[in-house]
This record gives structure tokens, C-alpha cells and sequence, in this order.
């Protein structure tokens, strides 16, 4: 393990992750509204906490083996999530306890987009900008991002980016070159922010919330400046765009790369987990819309659009809310909560399982029915035209058997700090899907819990944007042998 790399690694990111603290520090005296001490101190903190670190050994070159990206990672989002905190701690009108902004700071930069902010519409506007560009940041991956300078600077990035690409598939490289599978993936996602951006501004958001909503949709964070969030605008037209850009981005960006780069759509539609990814937000819109209007909850029109609506922000694990659902009738909640831990595609920036591994397990159990009944036929499993290999298969049963145990111990946890059962597991499965809004207590938002769950529930966020594996290696005793 080469600890001089490591420190020199974080100390990097941390002065690049100073600078989210610098653009609200100008965004609050843009607006004069008083935060930009506060903004200035903690700046000045992470960026003289990250040059404490990468001063002593900014001289070690070398390349990061694999036990040194799985620690980068998991340190990466555990230290960034802690000074990410310090804005929130010293912002006077929130009035926060650690552990609330803990909570708030590893929410907004694992994209789970829970809160324990209430009062949204009258918080200072620099304090709204950086909730929204911490959801950004985290949902492009900072690793990702910074893995563009890192090889300049004499660090090999490969291992960071198989540690922190989600999915079952992760020595795919858009280019031949990590650097520049960074740029073309930091492109795609700032062109769909900024393209993002002016819908929300010509269908009438101020250019403000535009650009914060923005963040938020394309990170399928969730996070808004008003405490109705989506709703509060009561806009059909805004509702539409959210959805075109929820499903965007919830799509895998090396499809996005493709059809840009070769102009040609098919890469889409040859894609079983695309259409698979589709199908699951046809047939859920399908579900809800029927139950909305034979329950009479809503009009036919309301039904359609509200169903649409939050069949997209909670199975693309955005949690935007058009309406309370929760309130709804119990059926379609729970439905909902089913379809965010399915989330959506791998290398998106949606939360979730993710709809390759669901596919590939539907798929599975199939070909064991179809073996049971031809005991002595060869049956590949294939997605598209493709075989998967048997270790791809025994990765994601491995994958699924892990998120489950860790789903139960943390709901068992969680129980144990005094939540009711509704609350308890809605919660889990909110943070671990990194989707956000819950059931119960936690359906608007997480402020009246104790603070136990919420340091638990911190750490579901991080097993849940980490993939579970990336986290729990490190605690293994094989990890740290010779």
C-alpha cells in the first residue's frame, strides 16, 4: 500500500473540492446575503487541509494499485462528505447540529437527495446554489472529473475509476485513455446541464432556480430550492422537462458518448438494458396512472401527468416530488420504493441495484426454469447478441446476496434506534437506492429522527453510491494482507 500516493491523491482532491466552496462564497455576494464568511473560512479550511496533505509527498510518483483505489474511494467520500459539512455547520440561519450537517453534506454528494432542511424558499440564495452543486459534483463522480489532471500530475487514475463506475461492467473505456474517458463523460454532462438549464429557464423558472434544478435533474439528485420542490411551480410544462432530462440521465453515458460521437440513434435501440430500463418506466407509469384514476385520487389528466411524473423521479431515484405521494394510496408508494431499488442504468447517474443487474438475474432465474425442464440442453445467457461470461453472472448474484444482507443489518439498526417499521425501512431503502424522500416520518424529510439513524443512514448513502462491494472490501481481513 503506498500511503505517500494516497495522501497525495486526497490532498489533490480536496483543494479542487475547495472550489465548491468558493463559486457560493461569489454567489452570496452576488446576492448580499450575508454568507460568504462563512463560505470564506471553510474554504480556506479544506484548501489548507488538502495542501497539509499532498505538501509532504508531492513529489511520490507511481500508479494506484487496487487495494490503494478501493481506499481512495472509500476516504474520498467519507473526507469530502465531513468538509463538505463545514459550509452547513457555519451558516447561522440553519442552525445545524453535526450530524444534521453531515447528513446534508454525504446526502447531497452521493445524489441521495434526502434533507433535514426545512424552510427552503427563505434560506440565502449562495446556501440553495451549494446544496445543488454538491448534487452535481457527486453525481458526475469527482473521482471521474479529476481523473482528467491526475495523470499530468504523475498518478494513475485507472484503479479510481473501476472503484468508482457503478455497474457490473467496468473495464469499458469510452476512449482508449482514462483521461480522456473523463473529458468525454464531464462533456456529455455538462453540455445535458446547460442544455437542461434553458428549458427549465424558457418554461419559467427564474434563471436562478434553472441553473440549481438543473444540477440537481441531470445528477438525479433531487435536492430544490423550495420545500414543495417540483410542485411548488405548478407548471406542466417544467413537470415535461424534468422527465426528458430524468430519463437522459438516467441512461448509461457511454450510450450518450456513442450516438453523439457516430451521430446514429441505434445505439439505443440494440441496448437490452435501455429497453429494458424503458419498459420498466412504461409499464410503472402504466401501474400508477390506473391506480390514481380508479382510486379517484386524481382526474384522468392529473393522474397522467403526476404518474408520469413520479413514476421517472423515483424509479430514475431523482426524488422530485410533484405531489405528496406518500398520501396516496399505500399500494403505490411501496410500488414506487420497489422501483427505485431497481433504479436505473449502470453508468448513469441514477442510484438503484441497477436495471443490468435486474435484467441479467430475470434472465437467470428464466434459463434455470428453461434447464429444469431440458435437463441436458446448453443454454446461454445472453443480453443482446452477446454471452455473458459466468463470472459476470457470479458477480451479480454476489452483488444482490451482499445488498440484501446489508439492507437487513442496517434495517435491523435502524429499528433499534426507535423508528417505527414504515419509517425504518422506507428510510433504508431511500439512502441505500440513493433516492431520497421516504414513508412515514421520513416522507418529507429526515429532520425529526434521532441522530444515530442519521449517522446510519450516512453510511447507507455511502454503501448505496459505492455499490456496496467498494465500501465493505476494506473491512475484509484478506484486504490488508501482504
Amino acid at each position: 500500500m503506498n500511503i505517500a500516493i494516497i495522501c497525495r491523491v486526497l490532498g489533490i482532491f480536496l483543494m479542487l473540492f475547495s472550489i465548491s466552496m468558493a463559486l457560493p462564497f461569489l454567489v452570496s455576494l452576488y446576492y448580499q446575503d450575508g454568507s460568504h464568511i462563512g463560505f470564506a473560512r471553510a474554504f480556506f479550511i479544506t484548501l489548507v487541509s488538502g495542501a497539509m496533505l499532498w505538501l509532504p509527498v508531492y513529489k511520490s510518483k507511481g500508479d494506484l494499485r487496487v487495494r490503494d483505489g478501493f481506499i481512495v474511494t472509500s476516504l474520498f467520500w467519507i473526507v469530502l462528505g465531513s468538509y463538505g459539512s463545514i459550509p452547513l455547520l457555519l451558516e447561522d440561519d440553519l442552525n445545524l447540529s453535526v450530524a444534521d450537517a453531515l447528513f446534508e453534506s454525504v446526502s447531497g454528494l452521493t445524489t441521495t437527495g434526502a434533507t433535514i432542511i426545512t424552510g427552503l424558499d427563505t434560506l440565502p440564495p449562495s446556501i440553495l446554489f451549494y446544496r445543488q452543486l454538491l448534487q452535481w459534483l457527486g453525481g458526475i463522480g469527482i473521482i471521474v472529473i479529476a481523473l482528467a489532471v491526475l495523470p499530468m500530475l504523475g498518478v494513475g487514475g485507472m484503479q479510481l475509476y473501476r472503484a468508482e463506475t457503478p455497474g457490473p461492467m467496468k473495464d469499458s473505456k469510452l476512449t482508449p485513455r482514462i483521461t480522456g474517458t473523463a473529458k468525454a463523460l464531464f462533456f456529455i454532462y455538462f453540455s445535458m446541464t446547460a442544455a437542461c438549464a434553458l428549458g427549465y429557464w424558457w418554461a419559467g423558472m427564474t434563471l436562478f432556480d434553472a441553473i440549481c434544478h438543473s444540477f440537481s435533474t441531470v445528477a438525479i439528485g433531487g435536492f430544490s430550492t423550495h420545500d414543495a420542490s417540483i410542485g411548488y411551480y405548478d407548471n406542466p410544462t417544467i413537470m415535461i422537462i424534468s422527465v426528458v432530462f430524468m430519463v437522459l440521465a438516467g441512461i448509461n453515458f457511454a450510450l450518450h458518448f456513442f450516438a453523439f460521437r457516430e451521430r446514429n440513434l441505434n445505439h439505443y435501440r440494440y441496448d437490452a438494458e435501455f429497453r429494458f430500463y424503458i419498459g420498466m418506466l412504461v409499464v410503472g407509469a402504466i401501474v400508477v396512472i390506473s391506480q390514481l384514476y380508479n382510486s379517484q385520487t386524481l382526474s384522468l389528466s392529473d393522474a397522467t401527468l403526476h404518474g408520469i411524473f413520479q413514476v421517472v423521479s423515483i424509479a430514475t431515484t431523482t426524488g422530485f416530488a410533484s405531489q405528496d405521494f406518500s398520501v396516496w394510496p399505500t399500494f403505490i408508494p411501496l410500488f414506487l420504493l420497489i422501483l427505485a431499488l431497481i433504479g436505473g442504468c449502470a453508468g448513469s447517474t441514477a442510484g438503484g441495484v441497477k436495471s443490468i443487474r435486474a435484467l441479467l438475474i430475470i434472465r437467470q432465474g428464466y434459463r434455470e426454469l428453461q434447464q429444469l425442464a431440458h435437463p441436458n440442453a446448453v443454454i446461454p445467457l445472453k443480453i443482446g447478441n452477446r454471452i455473458v461470461p459466468g463470472r459476470v453472472i457470479s458477480a451479480v448474484w454476489s452483488f444482490f446476496a451482499v445488498y440484501l444482507f446489508s439492507f437487513t443489518v442496517l434495517l435491523l439498526l435502524v429499528l433499534g434506534t426507535g423508528l417505527d417499521f414504515i419509517t425504518a425501512f422506507s428510510s433504508v431503502a431511500a439512502t441505500m437506492s440513493n433516492l431520497g424522500p421516504g414513508l412515514g416520518e421520513v416522507a418529507a424529510n429526515y429532520s425529526s429522527i434521532p441522530n444515530s439513524s442519521k449517522y446510519l443512514l450516512c453510511f447507507s448513502m455511502l454503501l448505496g453510491r459505492l455499490e456496496v462491494f467498494t465500501l465493505l472490501v476494506i473491512a475484509t481481513p484478506s484486504f490488508w494482507r501482504r
